[in-house]
């Protein structure tokens, strides 16, 4: 249950990532992602120092992983979105976001033999297209609508980053503490974007990055989605895999809805109500299994950290 709180969680958390993105997207996508993780490396640095420095041989050992682990779910993930929002609406990413738990699913069958049973398909299905139906307000012409381009390939290369990553989780987190492994991938993650970020900066100036507004806006996708969500996620993942943890994805368009009716004044239909029942029917689906299940799982979880 408390994984469940986690991924809920975490899903929250990625909505406000939305919402504050929104907020102040004039600022250049790679310039974001960078301020992000050194905002994030700024936090974990006293957090994390000295797990970091107790663990150092295990680093070292497992650098390979390590550094999978950076670049996709510290450095790049996020960043693809920001770019792809430059080039397609912000409609597109959302519906190609909520194909995440699908192809996760995927994914984790031929690299972990995970499997999903019986009812557990049905909430997958019902939580995909409850999620579809929030972000197209119930409107299936808005996809058929759809004029797809290069932010939307760029799309499909974070959601297969954010699969990858998780699958990673599963395999090796594990072996690494957990702030002082953040704070190593946030540090590879400020190494990865800071050459990127400065050819924004000097083919386009240094953008207003120190505006109140903008501040604000990248201390808190420092704080939440770049610390607490991570962190979240990677026990969420450790505990019921990278199918099950998936399908709380598609808890972020419900969340980004609310927190636009709440925070920006936005209004809410009866077709995004019927949406987020949904959704969240198809989670609790998903989310239940058997005792003879729990057991194979907490087996195999067992057999991969030993």
């Amino acid at each position: 249950m408390k994984a469940y709180i986690f991924l809920v969680i975490t899903a929250l958390i990625y909505a406000s990532n939305i919402l504050v993105g929104k907020a102040i997207n004039e600022l250049p996508p790679y310039t974001i992602a960078f301020f992000r993780v050194f905002t994030a490396f700024l936090i974990m640095l006293p957090i994390g120092w000295k797990q970091a420095m107790q663990h150092r041989d295990v680093f070292k050992k497992e650098w390979k992983p390590l550094l999978a682990l950076a670049l996709t779910g510290v450095a790049f993930f996020n960043t693809f979105i920001y770019a792809a929002l430059q080039f397609t609406s912000a409609t597109n990413v959302s519906i190609m976001e909520a194909a995440i738990p699908v192809v996760t699913i995927v994914f984790s069958m031929l690299f972990l033999k995970e499997r999903l049973y019986g009812v557990q398909w049905l909430g997958v299905i019902l939580s995909v297209v409850g999620a579809l139906w929030v972000i197209t307000e119930g409107s299936w012409q808005v996809i058929r609508n759809l004029a797809f381009n290069i932010g939307d390939i760029i799309m499909i290369g974070a959601i297969i980053t954010w699969v990858l990553y998780s699958i990673l989780v599963k395999f090796h987190m594990h072996k690494f503490p957990v702030y002082g492994s953040l704070l190593v991938m946030l540090i590879i993650a400020n190494i990865a974007l800071f050459p990127i970020a400065l050819i924004e900066w000097i083919t386009g100036g240094f953008p207003p990055v120190f505006e109140t507004e903008h501040m604000l806006g990248l201390i808190h996708l420092g704080i939440f989605p770049s610390v607490i969500a991570l962190i979240l996620w990677n026990k969420g993942v450790e505990a019921v895999g990278p199918s099950q943890a998936s399908i709380f994805l598609n808890f972020i368009p419900v969340f980004t809805m609310i927190g636009a009716v709440l925070l920006l004044g936005e209004s809410i239909g009866f077709a995004q109500i019927v949406g987020a029942v949904v959704v969240i029917a198809g989670v609790l689906l998903t989310t239940r299994r058997e005792a003879k299940e729990t057991r194979k799982w907490a087996e195999r979880k067992s057999t991969v950290s030993s």
